[in-house]
């Protein structure tokens, strides 16, 4: 249990580099002042371009699964896998490093859920990118795969309740960083990624 509490707590520190943040510094930028503050790699890649937009997804996916693969390889069951997969996320979007701000979790998520399941993982990167080629969003086309993927592993996997609900909550993390994006969403005022 002592080694998963250090894992755990360097799960949490891993989320929280702001690699979005970073990037743009060493680029002279602040992302944080441009396009929609935020420092995820949608957003740099609005203000840096796609190649550093995707160098971001990249290292904030792998912030996500290396935790999981950790605790995977250390032969920890399902549930200790996706709670330090949880708690990456959690640090990503409440960086110690940043104030307890931060991202919104989709790109760390993606690398929690990759590891936790490729084949989940493929459903819902499909039903992100057929949301987003139907309505350019990237916003709700997030939201919509992330809540995707605790319901289509159940039904897939029929995990133990404490995995439903830590994925549960997971989805709902992201979502819930989303709020913004909802209220524009509902308004109409939603920027669509072109």
């Amino acid at each position: 249990m002592s080694t998963f509490v250090i894992i755990a707590v360097f799960s949490f520190f891993l989320g929280s580099i702001p690699f979005g943040y970073v990037i743009g510094k060493l680029k002279g930028v602040d992302v944080r002042k441009h396009g929609s503050g935020n420092i995820g790699a949608t957003n740099v890649s609005r203000v840096l371009g796609k190649k550093w937009g995707a160098f971001v997804l990249f290292l904030d996916a792998l912030k996500g699964a290396v935790p999981v693969l950790i605790v995977k390889l250390l032969g920890y069951p399902l549930e200790y896998q996706v709670l330090a997969g949880f708690l990456a996320i959690l640090g990503h979007c409440f960086s110690p490093f940043m104030k307890f701000r931060g991202g919104k979790g989709v790109a760390t998520g993606l690398g929690v859920f990759l590891v936790v399941s490729p084949l989940v993982t493929l459903i819902a990167a499909l039903i992100f990118f057929a949301v987003f080629f139907t309505t350019r969003y990237v916003s709700l086309s997030s939201i919509i795969a992330a809540l995707s993927f605790p319901i289509i592993f159940k039904i897939l996997k029929a995990p133990p309740p404490s995995v439903s609900l830590l994925l549960f909550l997971t989805a709902f993390t992201v979502v819930a960083k989303h709020h913004q994006n909802i209220k524009r969403l509902l308004k109409g005022e939603e920027k669509k990624y072109r």
